[in-house]
């Protein structure tokens, strides 16, 4: 068993998400989508939609076109599924959700029930496809968001079970098509076991997370009951990959030795120290870097909620804050908007601890960078919840860009 500080897990998992050294950066967004292995979508969009955040974190000022290249092209490398939550997944992982899509189609249930029409629809797919949820009736009865209309609970059932994968979206409303028409003919022939999928996801979760608690590998992959017991057994068999390692600082697993191990590591990740350079950028909430709470504040120190469901007068960061990273540390939070060609920081909150006049700085480059990867050529702060730091900040920004961050 290998021991680790806290630090030295930090830092194994910002290598491999991608945030630690030159060489992480490497083949692009494509490239970046198989390191982590899922990029979770969400409906919100400030800067960019979280997506393309995602990219833009690990990669720099990427053309916003080429992240939509490398998640939605034709022919398909990617698709879109249930890992995490609802995510862009690389189109090799294929089959390994056959797993989930035989346990939708045994249920035949999830948020709707299914309804007659479902063959229909699915015989819309095969004669026009792909189509929208506008080519096939709409999505809505007319009511609130999940009041769907009877052809799009079918669709998404279609989806759901593997009959239709989405692999391109138009706008943002996906494009469902055959999946036979749209899958790769190597991957759809592959029939792999319900175990064989789980093994080969949690080494996926494992290699992507770098350092992970079981139940962060659970959280990645989603599973439960049965299926968390395959994870279980993956784990304990070696057959995932990953050895057992113990983090200091880091909690004992329930009903476990003190002394055992708490976390399971990519044996690969501990072979060489993590070196290189940091990177300086603002995080969606949804990156898989920090998308869990709990992980978050185990490895940052970081407890963050998302309130944009929040009442406003009820925020405490803003409606999209989006924590800043730098020097591999959380240094503080900023809920950005835009007005025409301006960054607006509505509200720029810091971290407690560190050097506070190079987070000033930091959370300066990070503003003017992300200003101009979506074509804002002035930043405006208004809001800064640090008393001792509102002025060094806006000295900062007021100063512009400089030549590298």
């Amino acid at each position: 068993m290998t021991d680790l500080t806290a630090d030295e897990a930090r830092r194994i998992i910002l290598r491999a998400q991608g945030f630690l050294g030159a060489t992480a950066r490497g083949g692009g967004v494509p490239a970046m989508l198989r390191r982590v292995g899922a990029v979770q979508l969400d409906t919100i969009s400030v800067l960019a939609r979280s997506h393309e955040l995602v990219a833009y974190a690990r990669l720099g000022p990427v053309g916003r076109s080429v992240v939509e290249r490398a998640y939605w092209d034709d022919p398909a490398r990617a698709f879109e599924y249930w890992c995490h939550a609802a995510c862009v997944l690389p189109i090799e992982q294929w089959p390994l959700y056959a797993f989930r899509r035989r346990a939708y189609r045994e249920r035949r249930y999830r948020w709707h029930e299914v309804p007659p029409v479902v063959d229909k629809v699915l015989e819309q797919v095969r004669s026009d496809g792909p189509l929208t949820t506008a080519d096939i009736g709409g999505a809505k009865n007319g009511g609130p968001w999940w009041d769907w209309s009877d052809t799009k609970i079918a669709i998404e059932f279609l989806l759901d079970i593997g009959e239709v994968v989405c692999t391109r979206r138009v706008g943002w409303r996906r494009v469902y098509e055959l999946a036979e028409r749209a899958v790769p003919a190597d991957l759809l022939a592959q029939d792999l076991s319900d175990d064989e999928c789980v093994t080969r996801l949690t080494a996926i979760a494992g290699r992507s997370l770098g350092v992970a608690t079981r139940a962060d590998l659970v959280d990645f992959t989603r599973v439960k009951g049965r299926h968390a017991a395959m994870l279980d057994a993956a784990l304990l068999s070696g057959a995932a990959g990953l050895v057992p390692v113990r983090v200091s600082g880091w909690p004992a697993r329930r009903g476990a030795d003190q002394d055992g191990p708490n976390a399971w590591a990519d044996p690969a990740a501990l072979e060489s120290e993590p070196r290189g350079r940091h990177r300086t950028t603002p995080l969606s909430p949804f990156d898989s870097l920090i998308w869990e709470r709990a992980r978050a504040e185990r490895v940052f120190g970081l407890n963050h909620r998302l309130e944009a469901y929040v009442p406003k007068d009820k925020r405490v960061h803003g409606y999209f804050a989006m924590p800043v990273l730098a020097g591999g540390r959380i240094i503080g939070r900023v809920d950005p908007a835009r007005e025409g060609a301006t960054l607006v920081a509505r509200q720029v909150g810091f971290e407690p601890g560190g050097g506070r006049a190079r987070a000033v700085e930091a959370m300066a480059d990070a503003l003017w960078e992300a200003a101009s990867w979506v074509g804002c050529t002035d930043v405006r702060v208004e809001r800064v919840g640090a008393p001792d730091l509102e002025a060094p900040l806006r000295a900062a920004v007021a100063r512009g860009p400089r030549s590298s961050t």
